[in-house]
């Protein structure tokens, strides 16, 4: 059966051999925490569905999203990079199921392969690539085109056209108040380009989205092409 990971399903043979035998199913629960600030990392985690997202934290336990991580990617991107830990929190906020492998067995098997250490060090470069476009976007534009990039981003990486999500997880994603979140939904309703109820988020129309990110969607994405060879069969 093909592997649905996509970090995994593009890797040499030579190179999945040195992790397919410490590769673990696992499932990965709604708001289930894979890494936590300051803490040593204890595993790598490559989804096959769901989305897990990486939460940079600040004073007074203010939050905000700087990336997600679905079938494109892999968490434990700190490892890749030579170091034990990260300043930030990732969690499940969709849930799915993956593979799951020890830290230190991925350690190893980075150090006897410089194509695996390539290959990798390719995804974190499509990660740094996307929170930099993040940054701009909060930096830059509108809540309602935040918010049309985000869902962009999230359906690119759910099976279908539902999102289940909550406005409080939104509020997180995009760093504003709730009462924001609604009023941005709301304006996205009105082009027709979703419908929402309570938990639950549906694209009616993606062309609508993308055009209302005003070209803050797109560019990460062709960089991740670029570095990864992976693309969404949505766009």
């Amino acid at each position: 059966m093909a592997l649905a990971n996509q970090v995994l399903a593009r890797l040499s043979d030579s190179d999945l051999a040195l992790l397919q035998p410490h590769l673990e199913p696992v499932e990965l629960g709604f708001r289930q925490v894979i890494e936590k600030p300051g803490k040593a990392i204890p595993c790598v985690i490559f989804p096959d569905a769901g989305i897990v997202s990486v939460v940079a934290n600040g004073h007074k336990g203010s939050e905000v999203e700087v990336g997600l991580i679905g079938y494109d990617s892999m968490t434990a991107q700190s490892v890749v990079m030579g170091t034990d830990r990260s300043p930030h929190s990732t969690y499940v906020q969709v849930a799915g199921h993956g593979r799951r492998m020890k830290i230190n067995a991925f350690r190893d098997a980075i150090a006897k392969s410089a194509t695996l250490h390539r290959s990798l060090l390719a995804v974190v470069q499509s990660f740094v690539v996307h929170a930099a476009s993040t940054a701009l976007a909060n930096g830059r534009s509108t809540v309602e085109a935040r918010l049309a990039r985000w869902l962009l981003m999230a359906h690119d990486r759910v099976d279908g056209d539902a999102i289940p999500l909550t406005h409080e997880f939104l509020a997180v994603m995009l760093g504003v108040r709730r009462a924001g979140v609604t009023t941005a939904l709301n304006d996205l309703k009105a082009r027709g380009s979703i419908t929402a109820k309570r938990g639950l988020i549906v694209v009616q129309n993606r062309k609508a989205l993308e055009a209302i990110a005003r070209g803050i969607y797109g560019v990460a994405e062709a960089e991740q092409e670029r570095l990864t060879g992976w693309k969404s069969l949505k766009r």
